[in-house]
């Protein structure tokens, strides 16, 4: 009895765990969806058992399992029941009987068939998905740490899902073909509540590849998110409900408080940078579809963190690997300047010091020089001093001049000296430069080597421009060839518009001709008419006397035949007087129709040319068959051949005649191609 469930009606932990689960349940076609922290858990709905369990129970309460199972389906739309269904329901996890379930289960049934109820569930899945969709992206994005691009998994996801969020609850334009959805006019009227936005229609509406209002609306979000703006555009765009009544209905998401939560989560999607090549996507025929399993737990989510985890190393491997290359770069940049700068500080350095040796050269030879005039002056002097007496201002001037000289003497000695120190500074720079050059050459026959290889780099990207020029060229001479092709193509046109138009006012001319033709020469065919209709029945009745007399004269020529008793001359004559007398009944018709007009229709000439005369044995002209020699022969009007009716069952009207003629099959073939083929 310790495993029953006891009554009880305080809430248990477990009951808590299934109601608090259960709020967070999503009903999706035949399944249960729960979150699971930032997984979603699938389960069938046929798995959840509705029937008792065949173990006993204490005084009708369920099993521990089955209870759980019917606490999960009632708390789980708790929030959408009826105040009455609440009052009347008992207290989580108890039920007096099975039949309590049973109602309850019914009740529950009832509201998820309510249209309202629906509509809710519907918006709490877009919205768990949403946040689930930006949560997954935010994080997928900082972990992989680099600009994200259209081919990116979780980002394709989130477009789909915003997609889905945007399509919730729209009116339908009814048009020819049914009702046609879209959410590109909600995202048009952006630009009139935010200014910025225009600037993304404007470029929308300029991509040559869309020609769907899905595929605007696609490209619009993804230039949003490019922009960081998109949550800015849809707070602006939900403000708005009097817009954004005329596209949805009043419990789409877009109209509701979910609406506003997916428009906040949307602010974190600012520090995500995205890239996207428009030119390039077929937007206007994906399929937007939401893939679940990327957001399902299994057992392979350890190797797949594994992998993410082996990608992002990867991946940091290469942004380091860049930024090194990149830091070297400059490196070499600075070093290379610094090679140039030293380079003109030493040949600066080193005229300074060619300079300065001839300084030194020169200061050396007026210390000789005053050497020699110092000795000269002492001379002078011993012999001024034998000689005071005659000459003592001579001398005098002289001392002041020795004064003077060993003055300039020893001044020329101080600037010698210092000269002698700044040579040896020159030198010792000079050897430290030596070194340093040659440690710089080291590091510039490397970056030789780099500048080798760019120059082969820049050679194969200027023979790849060279072809691509050439191609341009080609190309702009084939614009050039179609375009006088076009103007060729139009002055034909015109020339054949102008033929046209002569064509028509020739037509026009000749139907009023044939119709004055008609008014004046009505009554004459009505009245040839008539004598046609006569002439045929007296043809006719000719016909059958003449098929008469062949069958007589059939019937007369076996008798003799077989009798053979007659001999061949009466067969001769009897066979010329019955020719005879034939000649004379089709001639009899002939004369008739020599008294009528001379302007008969040609139905009655053709009528004539048909009757065959008893010696009419020709071969038709397009069967060649001698079977045709005892058949009628009708004449082409066309050709003026002879033909039998096999070969001449058609009639067209013919330039010469008012009324159709009886042509051959060849020419009926040819008139029929040459009038279709003729302008009208």
């Amino acid at each position: 009895m310790s495993a029953l469930t006891p009554q009880s009606d305080m809430p248990t932990p477990t009951t808590d765990k299934i109601t608090q689960a259960a709020m967070e349940t999503i009903y999706l076609c035949k399944f249960r969806v729960s979150m699971d922290g930032e997984w979603l858990c699938l389960r069938e709905l046929d798995d959840i058992s509705l029937t008792p369990d065949p173990e006993p129970t204490h005084e009708g309460h369920l099993p521990r399992p089955a209870e759980e199972r019917a606490a999960s389906l009632a708390e789980s739309v708790g929030d959408q029941q009826q105040p009455a269904s609440r009052a009347s329901s008992a207290p989580s996890g108890v039920w007096d009987s099975w039949e309590d379930l049973t109602d309850v289960v019914e009740r529950l049934r009832d509201d998820s068939e309510d249209p309202n109820y629906l509509m809710a569930n519907e918006r709490m899945n877009l919205m768990n998905m949403a946040k689930l969709s930006i949560k997954g992206l935010i994080e997928s994005a900082l972990n992989l740490g680099r600009t994200l691009d259209s081919d990116y998994a979780p980002l394709q996801q989130f477009f789909v899902v915003m997609e889905h969020c945007l399509k919730h609850g729209l009116k339908g334009k009814k048009t020819f073909l049914g009702q046609n959805k879209s959410f590109w006019g909600p995202l048009e009227l952006v630009e009139k509540l935010v200014p910025e936005a225009a600037e993304i229609t404007a470029s929308v509406k300029d991509l040559p590849g869309l020609k769907t209002p899905v595929g605007r609306g696609r490209a619009w979000l993804r230039l949003a998110l490019m922009q960081k703006k998109l949550s800015e555009y849809m707070k602006a765009l939900i403000n708005r409900k009097d817009l954004l009544s005329e596209f949805y209905e009043p419990n789409a998401l877009m109209m509701e408080e979910e609406g506003a939560i997916i428009a906040g989560l949307l602010v974190g999607l600012n520090v995500i940078d995205a890239n996207f090549c428009m030119k390039g996507e077929d937007l206007d025929s994906q399929v937007g579809v939401i893939d679940f399993s990327m957001y399902l737990k299994d057992g392979n989510s350890t190797k797949g963190s594994e992998g993410d985890g082996q990608i992002t190393a990867i991946l940091d491997q290469k942004n380091y690997v860049e930024e090194l290359n990149r830091h070297l770069s400059a490196t070499v940049n600075n070093l290379q300047a610094k090679v140039d700068a030293l380079e003109k500080s030493n040949t600066k350095l080193t005229e300074e010091l060619a300079v300065a040796n001839n300084r030194i050269i020169t200061l050396q030879e007026e210390m000789e020089r005053v050497k020699e005039e110092s000795s000269y002056i002492l001379e002078s002097s011993r012999k001024a001093t034998k000689d005071r007496t005659a000459d003592g201002q001579a001398l005098t001037e002289a001392r002041k001049q020795l004064k003077e000289e060993t003055q300039l003497r020893l001044d020329v000695e101080k600037e010698l000296e210092a000269q002698i120190g700044m040579r040896q500074e020159m030198e010792l720079a000079m050897k430290m430069l030596e070194k340093d050059v040659c440690e710089k050459q080291d590091a510039l026959v490397a970056l030789r080597q780099q500048l080798d290889d760019l120059r082969a780099l820049k050679h194969e990207l200027s023979f790849k421009l060279q072809s691509s020029d050439m191609g341009v060229k080609q190309k702009s001479e084939l614009n050039s060839r179609l375009e006088e092709k076009t103007n060729q193509m139009a002055a034909t046109i015109k020339q054949l518009e102008q033929r046209l138009r002569q064509a028509e006012k020739e037509r026009q001319l000749a139907q009023q001709d044939n119709r004055l033709f008609k008014q004046e020469f009505g009554d004459k065919i009505n009245s040839l008419q008539l004598q046609v209709e006569e002439l045929s029945r007296q043809r006719s009745h000719l016909e059958l006397e003449l098929r008469r007399e062949r069958d007589r004269w059939s019937h007369s020529h076996q008798r003799s035949q077989e009798s053979k008793k007659g001999p061949k001359n009466w067969l001769r004559q009897d066979g010329k007087l019955k020719t005879q007398e034939e000649n004379a009944k089709v001639k009899e018709p002939l004369r008739e129709n020599s008294v009528l007009p001379h302007r008969s229709p040609s139905g009655t000439q053709e009528e004539q040319e048909q009757l065959p005369g008893p010696g009419h044995t020709e071969v038709c002209q397009l069967c060649q068959e001698e079977a045709s020699r005892s058949q009628r022969k009708n004449t082409c009007k066309n050709c003026g051949g002879t033909f039998c009716e096999a070969c001449s069952v058609h009639e067209l009207p013919l330039p010469s005649s008012i009324n159709p003629e009886r042509v051959c099959n060849p020419c009926h073939q040819r008139l029929i191609q040459q009038y279709s083929s003729s302008p009208l």
